[in-house]
């Protein structure tokens, strides 16, 4: 199995949640989550965290020697720095044949799937240069000017017989250096790997983490 350098950039500051990476849910700070769940995937090799945070340094020191720190440079700082230059910086200090990246906001993904597209890439690398995770969607859309998309409003098919559509769902992405060095976080031949919504649920509002922590509690007492 080739390398495997899992990043996990997280800022210190949060918009829509104040202190989103490190409040508490369901009794350990939200980043402890996705932590947990990488040093559980046997295929990872290295957890890398990017940060401009005294305290998730601070915690990871405490709680995760293991994981490498790196300080953000100043350049890049700042919610309108984009991500994939975070990364291509990141890629650049540490040396791995894949990258995987996942968000701590993402605490209901499991660290099996994250092993099963590790591994799915892995068998498939004829095929595939890359991955990213899917939610598959069978509903009837229609973009703004009220057009469907992938239906015949004349022909009412069942939801399940609609042929599916895939959402980038920002659950994990796998991707090399030369790629990351392009700017994009996969590349041309994507492995589209399809996961559970429940896992792809994503906390980016103040009713997302409320929800997020309701489904992870269910989780974890195994009614999901």
């Amino acid at each position: 199995m080739p390398s495997v350098v899992a990043f996990m950039p997280l800022r210190h500051s949060s918009e829509r949640v104040p202190g989103k990476n490190y409040r508490d849910l369901d009794g350990s700070p939200l980043f402890h989550h996705m932590l947990t769940t990488l040093q559980a995937c046997p295929e990872v090799t290295q957890v890398v965290i990017d940060t401009d945070s005294p305290t998730v340094a601070d915690q990871c020191g405490e709680h995760f020697p293991e994981v490498l720190v790196l300080d953000r440079p100043a350049h890049l700082l700042g919610g309108e720095t984009p991500m994939t230059d975070i990364l291509r910086y990141d890629a650049s200090v540490v040396d791995s044949d894949w990258y995987l990246q996942v968000h701590s906001t993402s605490p209901l993904l499991r660290s099996a799937t994250i092993s099963a597209g590790l591994r799915s890439l892995d068998q498939q690398s004829d095929r595939y240069d890359s991955l990213f995770s899917v939610t598959r969607l069978q509903t009837r859309l229609y973009d703004a000017d009220g057009e469907p998309v992938n239906h015949d409003p004349a022909v009412l098919l069942r939801t399940q017989d609609l042929p599916p559509i895939y959402e980038e769902n920002s659950g994990m992405y796998v991707f090399t250096r030369e790629q990351i060095a392009d700017g994009r976080r996969f590349g041309e031949r994507p492995l589209l790997f399809e996961i559970d919504p429940l896992e792809a649920t994503d906390i980016d509002k103040e009713a997302d983490f409320v929800l997020a922590e309701t489904l992870y509690r269910l989780q974890r007492n195994g009614a999901l």
